[in-house]
């Protein structure tokens, strides 16, 4: 069987070359993740892609009409960058307006993955909600105060989809395997095998030389392994790219951990079949004793205003540290009766530190946006002309790249989920809709 990747992810845009060679053999499976938390918790919070609509939609309207062509289920996972409703929505208007700029038709399956805070509350007082790291304990207070939670699904909502005979699925936060391994579980292939491939295959074309995250990447497998191919050929898979893919965001090198289970590597065996192609063998996988879907939340914790500035006076660069305490000292004590008490945060992000340049920026977090630009204000006068001992001049400080100078970035969100739930079944999060489009 064979299964291409569009690329890393959706709106990273591809060859189009190289997509023309993929299909120009039978596909039955065209993947594609779309989101990540690679960029933090705003996503999830604002309800916004990372990536850019137009560049999404490039994707799809040349990608879509070619798998209805070979009647290659097209999969799509982590639609919108977080995988939210909001997320899931936003990507069904482009795919349903590219359906119609093409005039398409087909049946489209959607997995939404949200849950709310009730659910996780309940499932944190039966002691089923468990820490990822020590450094990040669940709590009842972060819990509630979260504004969106999603579980990362993985291949069961997906089979149940490929079922229904679908033509299209869109996903909310879901594993990146999932995606691909989920069709080969579905037509019987072995898991470990499945699973593994699907690990390497889920950036595209970055298991290959030149490494790249936009462009696509074909698999083939078969009853005992699987074969890497990058459809553009300017790039080739090698056994150092393909098991180096292996390792990426691994903790073990041995063991992938999916929500299903465990992918064992131990036996795994890499070998170059001819310039451009590697097989890969031997893995397997073992049933999770305990089923356990990831949950992601996030809450807002305030308003973000930054300056960025630049420092080219050595003597500055050498009494930084000073000039810092100084103006926090300054702000404190000019704000305190003003401002609540722990209102805001103020940060100094340095960059370089060179003798002749160092970058930085002021970095103001507050509990409303007006708080946030006040005080990012004062930081920046007073940082501006602030005195040190073996000062020569009297002009600024600070050269300011833009104008203005303060850069209001908005609500602020962080992670107040990030925990694992024991559940029932691996499907109990998913809510699974079908239409004719």
């Amino acid at each position: 069987m064979k299964i291409v990747a569009l690329n890393g992810l959706l709106g990273y845009g591809y060859s189009e070359e190289a997509l023309e060679i993929a299909f120009s053999e039978k596909v039955d499976y065209l993947g594609v993740d779309a989101g990540s938390t690679d960029p933090g918790p705003y996503y999830l919070g604002s309800g916004k892609s990372f990536t850019d609509r137009g560049a999404v939609k490039r994707d799809i309207a040349l990608a879509l009409p070619k798998a209805l062509e070979h009647k290659a289920p097209f999969i799509i996972g982590t639609a919108g960058g977080a995988g939210s409703s909001v997320h899931v929505k936003w990507l069904k208007e482009i795919l349903l307006e590219v359906a119609k700029e093409q005039n398409l038709s087909f049946k489209l399956g959607t997995v939404l993955s949200d849950v709310d805070t009730g659910y996780v509350l309940e499932k944190f007082d039966d002691g089923k909600l468990s820490d990822m790291s020590s450094e990040f304990p669940a709590e009842r207070k972060s819990i509630e105060e979260s504004v969106r939670i999603v579980s990362q699904i993985g291949i069961a909502p997906i089979i149940e989809l490929l079922k229904k005979n679908v033509d299209v699925i869109i996903c909310g936060r879901a594993c990146d395997t999932a995606i691909y391994a989920a069709p080969c579980i579905y037509s019987g292939y072995n898991p470990g095998l499945a699973f593994h491939m699907a690990k390497i295959m889920e950036c595209g074309a970055m298991c290959s030389e030149p490494v790249a995250a936009a462009d696509v990447m074909q698999a083939y497998i078969y009853d005992d392994y699987f074969e890497l191919r990058p459809a553009n050929p300017i790039r080739r898979c090698t056994v150092d790219r393909v098991a180096a893919h292996t390792l990426y965001e691994q903790s073990n090198p041995y063991l992938i951990y999916e929500p299903d289970g465990v992918c064992d590597l131990t036996n795994s065996e890499f070998k170059q079949v001819d310039e451009r192609t590697v097989r890969v063998s031997g893995s397997v996988f073992h049933d999770a004793e305990e089923k356990t879907l990831k949950l992601e939340g996030v809450k807002c914790s305030g308003y973000r205003t930054i300056c960025p500035a630049t420092v080219y006076d050595s003597e500055t660069i050498k009494n930084i540290d000073k000039i810092t305490k100084t103006v926090t000292d300054f702000v404190k004590e000019n704000t305190k009766k003003t401002l609540p008490a722990n209102s805001y945060e103020i940060h100094f992000k340095l960059n370089g530190g060179e003798e002749s340049s160092l970058g930085i920026i002021i970095d103001i977090v507050g509990k409303t946006q007006e708080i946030a630009d006040t005080v990012c204000a004062l930081v920046r006068s007073r940082m501006l002309h602030c005195d040190y001992e073996g000062r020569k001049s009297t002009a600024g400080n600070l050269a300011f790249p833009f104008s203005p100078s303060d850069i209001h970035v908005g609500p602020v969100y962080e992670f107040s989920v990030f925990h694992l739930a024991k559940v029932d079944s691996l499907i109990e999060t998913a809510k699974i809709t079908v239409e004719e489009v």
